[in-house]
């Protein structure tokens, strides 16, 4: 992929948004798009996961309020740049702040910073704030740099090796482990600047940012997935197909009389990595009809008509007055 300037791309056009957009409409707007794009659903189609790929680059800017403020900050300037990095079917995008001079705008996951490199740096405490002046105490470490680097969500599920473009230097080859979350830090060991007193350079300190799944969300190991079943399926009870991730679905049992929000677990069908697998998680939603026929309207009434004359909301009311 080729490096872009965000001045040169319009996001808020690419999603066929106003600038004032609401984030509960900017995701609307997003799923929609995704689904109709997504490469799942136009298999060879060049030009459909090209549109993808570019919905998705817009939705992860736009959907993260530092860095759509930073966009639209940018954008207003007329200034910017945003490089890329090639070797991932999904992109690898990252946006050094003051060229690696600023402060990381990603969230720390709840572990704290964490190394892809099997523990070769240590573990915990915080990253050094960078080398002071001066030559008190001998030679200092180089300042560490920072960057985002954005990933598609089934890349950052699987994981890859990707290669980093810097401007001014050799490109990075990165492996990206299994299971990276979206704000995980990933520290690349003497990357960063260079010491001005003859010290060891800095790190190079990667926030992972993972863009959302049309389908699919993260729940730690676990994947989430809200699925569809009609109301004679939940009353009669059916066995269904339920997608997995990047793999042909899977069978499953709705047992007579389901609710709307029960949960059917699929064992070791989550995100794998090295700190085990997690399950896939279908959330039952009962989809009612929109439209009924007369005749069918009828037999509904007429069905109902039969069932016992109970509330279900007695309870409910019962418990919320105390």
């Amino acid at each position: 992929m080729a490096s872009n300037d965000w001045f040169e791309k319009d996001f808020y056009a690419t999603l066929g948004v106003q600038k004032d957009v609401s984030d509960a409409e900017l995701k609307k707007v997003y799923r929609t798009l995704a689904r109709q794009y997504h490469p799942d659903s136009n298999p060879g189609d060049a030009a459909a996961e090209a549109r993808f790929k570019s919905i998705s680059e817009a939705y992860a800017v736009l959907s993260d309020p530092q860095q759509r403020a930073e966009y639209d900050q940018l954008r207003a300037m007329g200034s910017g740049a945003r490089f890329s990095a090639g070797g991932s079917p999904g992109g690898f995008e990252d946006v050094f702040g003051g060229m690696f001079g600023g402060p990381s705008r990603g969230r720390a996951s709840q572990g704290g910073f964490e190394d892809i490199f099997g523990g070769l740096f240590g573990g915990g405490g915080g990253f050094p704030g960078g080398a002071s002046t001066g030559f008190r105490g001998g030679p200092q470490k180089g300042r560490d740099q920072t960057a985002e680097v954005s990933l598609e969500f089934m890349t950052a599920v699987s994981g890859d090796t990707v290669t980093l473009e810097r401007q001014g230097g050799r490109p990075l080859t990165v492996k990206v482990p299994a299971g990276v979350a979206d704000g995980q830090k990933i520290r690349l060991k003497g990357k960063g600047e260079a010491s001005m007193t003859g010290g060891e350079p800095g790190d190079l300190v990667l926030t992972v940012r993972v863009r959302p799944h049309p389908v699919f969300e993260r729940d730690g190991l676990n994947l989430r997935v809200d699925v569809p079943v009609t109301f004679v399926e939940a009353a009669l009870g059916a066995t269904i197909e339920v997608p997995t991730l990047g793999g042909e679905p899977v069978r499953l049992k709705v047992a007579p009389g389901t609710p709307s929000g029960r949960v059917l677990r699929v064992k070791g069908r989550g995100v794998t990595s090295a700190k085990g697998t997690g399950d896939l998680l279908a959330t039952v939603q009962v989809a009612v009809p929109s439209h009924l026929s007369a005749e069918a309207q009828k037999k509904l009434e007429a069905f109902a008509k039969t069932l016992p004359d109970e509330n279900p909301r007695d309870d409910l009311i019962l418990r919320a007055r105390g």
